[in-house]
């Protein structure tokens, strides 16, 4: 038997709360992890962990799935009678129905036919497997299928739903007192084919005339079609009592005797059942990428102290999924030179993708998952932040003003961050001017600089890198962690290269794109003005 502390994810069968990463819902979305892993029976945030022996065991267990297609399949099928086990119980706990000894048979069934599934998908690969997990399952699995008990379970259960199934029909007795009226009724017999409709053109096409023990005379009123559904549902849950009694004698008995032993295989397997549909869906997700030919890597895994992000040929597995166009990939390095990077360049020149794939690739990493890169070395964080743009209708931007709102967020953040975590920022305060938005900018940073986090910050602001030799400077000299800079890259045309390039930025370089943007470049200008229109239309 599995015992209760197996888990597909945890190699000591569960977490604690010492291992979980801070990373809420809104987080998850805003990275566009909830669109590469889509779950429908937990939480994704429940998943992430900080400890390394659950990365690599998770990483292990992937692999095995990635080699051995036979496994997701079997998985598949095993998550969809799991799903059928929990619709009955909801049957049998909120209806009368569900009451019928009948419906623990199907259960018993269900089970069987789970352990014939896992059995006969993982004997197939019993070779193949190398993960602790899934050696483990096997070795289980083939134990308990092959043991003398199922096998008698099995049997047993063959013959009791052999005779449930071979009925097609019953025949009902129903008394009558001297006045014609039914005192009783029950049934009188178990028939193994079904009773002819006795309508007289069933017996004009049949040509056959004469009555017999399977013909009916009449219907049974709560059959028709003019009665209520009440009728109809009072008259099947009299039959369904007197099948019940019919069985209980051969239920009651056989079904003491498994009860708990089906019940306790059965309640595992529903307790992993989210982690099965976790793996499936992640293995979906790396086959999708790996069918597009991008690359995938098994990150290693650093200690946590060491607050290492070494990443070469990173990419934006969201983005990847959506476009056809070629990926851009790029290095980014958090190491003893920089924790915190300000990324500037022009307008939809890569910036947030860069920015939310460094928080995808650390989020995978801390599922247990390969990571969309050539070559990875992380060390979990504690805690990974978001500060996006956020609409101006929201009721905080409302009462506070968008900039209100947007401090009151970031201030939110400080409270729990610590040198652990990683925060990620694009385009913050540019609802204000800029330099407004320089000087936040670089209160912010030097608070960054002085707990330790790793941190990239994406931003328009060219001006704030002029800072940087300022702030360094300051948190330097009292023991926090440096920041430097990476650009955007942009060909001579104005072209856009999506290259991340960790150098300092020249400002003037993105007027031309800027005033593009805004419809201030020269020749826009000079069209307008040639036309005699004014320059604000």
């Amino acid at each position: 038997m599995l015992d209760s502390t197996f888990s597909l994810l945890y190699p000591n069968g569960e977490d604690t709360p010492e291992q979980r990463v801070n990373i809420s819902d809104e987080v998850i979305a805003e990275l566009g992890l909830d669109f590469l892993i889509d779950l429908k029976n937990s939480n994704l945030a429940d998943y992430f962990t900080t400890d390394k022996a659950t990365i690599e065991y998770r990483i292990d267990t992937m692999n095995d799935m990635l080699e051995n297609p036979t496994i997701v399949d079997t998985l598949k099928s095993t998550l969809k009678l799991l799903n059928d086990i929990i619709e009955l119980r909801q049957i049998k706990s909120e209806t009368e129905v569900g009451k019928n000894y009948l419906y623990s048979i199907t259960e018993i069934e269900l089970y069987i036919d789970i352990v014939s599934r896992l059995a006969k998908g993982f004997q197939s690969v019993k070779g193949n497997v190398k993960s602790s997990a899934f050696k483990r399952m096997t070795e289980t699995v083939t134990e308990l299928s092959e043991s003398e008990y199922y096998r008698n379970l099995n049997k047993q259960l063959g013959e009791l739903t052999a005779k449930v199934h071979d009925v097609k029909s019953i025949t009902v007795g129903v008394n009558l007192d001297s006045e014609f009226r039914p005192v009783d009724a029950g049934v009188v017999s178990l028939n193994a084919e079904q009773f002819k409709s006795g309508k007289v053109i069933d017996k004009i096409l049949r040509m056959d005339f004469k009555d017999d023990d399977y013909t009916c005379i009449a219907p049974l009123v709560p059959y028709t079609r003019s009665n209520t559904d009440n009728a109809k549902i009072a008259f099947t849950n009299a039959f369904n009592n007197a099948m019940n009694d019919i069985f209980k004698a051969d239920v009651r008995q056989w079904r003491q005797l498994v009860q708990s032993y089906v019940l306790s295989n059965t309640d595992f397997l529903l307790r992993i059942m989210p982690e099965i549909e976790f793996l499936t869906k992640a293995q979906h997700l790396l086959l999708a990428l790996k069918s597009r030919g991008m690359s995938l890597v098994k990150p290693e895994i650093a200690d946590i102290d060491a607050r290492e992000f070494n990443i070469k040929g990173i990419y934006n597995p969201c983005v990847a999924l959506k476009v056809d166009s070629k990926m851009v990939k790029n290095d980014i390095n958090f190491d003893e030179n920089a924790k915190i990077y300000v990324l500037t360049g022009p307008n939809r020149g890569g910036k947030s993708v860069i920015t939310c794939a460094v928080g995808q690739t650390q989020a995978l990493a801390q599922l247990g998952l390969p990571v969309p890169a050539d070559y990875a070395v992380i060390s979990p964080v504690t805690a990974i932040y978001t500060h996006f743009p956020t609409g101006s209708e929201g009721d905080g931007a409302i009462e506070k003003g968008r900039l209100g709102e947007e401090c009151d967020r970031l201030n939110k953040i400080f409270d729990t961050l610590d040198k652990y975590s990683l925060i990620l920022l694009d385009e913050s305060f540019s609802s204000t001017g800029s330099y407004e938005a320089s000087y936040i900018a670089s209160e912010v940073l030097t608070g960054f600089s002085m707990i330790g986090c790793r941190c990239l910050f994406s931003t328009h602001l060219h001006e704030l890198s002029s800072q940087l030799d300022e702030i360094n400077a300051k948190c330097s000299a009292e023991g926090g962690v440096p920041i430097d800079t990476l650009v955007a890259g942009i060909h001579g045309g104005g072209e856009r290269s999506f290259e991340i390039i960790r150098a300092k930025p020249d400002g003037k370089s993105y007027a031309r794109d800027i005033a593009e943007k805004f419809g201030l470049s020269y020749d826009r200008i000079m069209s307008r003005a040639t036309r005699g229109l004014p320059l604000d239309r």
